[in-house]
């Protein structure tokens, strides 16, 4: 199954759409699950939905020295981390490990507008998850030490923000109070989940 690459276009830039397939994580892990909300206080997720590598992590089996990686994978021109995101759903398609159930997003870091009104074919907006320049914690969901910063209350029901300009003022307002602190230093990016790909009955 193959879909289009969609740029969206604002009036002054072009916001790359990244793609990445990641492991669903909610109340079917069971203890493990259990102990991520008892540590998290974030009792009323229904499941998680984010970049965390170490809580819903990547399935595209990755070749460092495949050419094919190379070409689609998106570079944050920012910093050096490999972020994780690739710009092709065909590359996603040919290396994503194979499971019925999996969570196939599509991402765009650093969104420059508010994305609720913005349409990637077949995806639907989930909100906003707030990476670490490195890609790979949420200091959203999985990174503690922020209280009175992010609270339960900032973080739907799949562990985003719903608000894009509560997103970025979280972003200021992190780096603000704490500006040495290696994970107060965050990416916002904008989350879509496939409605049909990779939902139990969707496979692949």
């Amino acid at each position: 199954m193959y879909l289009p690459i969609v740029e969206i276009v604002t009036n002054a830039n072009t916001m790359q759409i990244t793609y990445t397939a990641r492991a669903t994580f909610d109340p079917n892990d069971g203890e493990t699950w259990n102990n991520y909300i008892d540590c998290s206080k974030l009792s009323h997720l229904a499941e998680l939905v984010s970049l965390d590598i170490s809580l819903n992590e990547p399935l595209e089996e990755i070749d460092w020295d495949s050419k094919d990686y190379w070409e689609c994978c998106y570079a944050d021109p920012f910093n050096p981390y490999h972020t994780g995101l690739f710009t092709s759903l065909d590359y996603i398609f040919r290396n994503v490990i194979e499971r019925r159930y999996f969570n196939l997003l599509a991402a765009v870091v650093a969104p420059v507008t508010d994305c609720k009104n913005l349409e990637v074919d077949g995806f639907e907006l989930l909100g906003y998850d707030l990476m670490g320049m490195d890609y790979g914690t949420s200091s959203l969901t999985n990174c503690g030490g922020f209280e009175g910063l992010i609270s339960p209350a900032d973080v739907n029901s799949v562990g985003l923000i719903d608000n894009y300009d509560r997103a970025y003022d979280i972003k200021k307002r992190l780096l603000e109070n704490n500006p040495g602190e290696h994970h107060a230093d965050t990416n916002v990016i904008a989350l879509w989940r496939h409605k049909m790909i990779g939902r139990k009955d969707g496979g692949l």
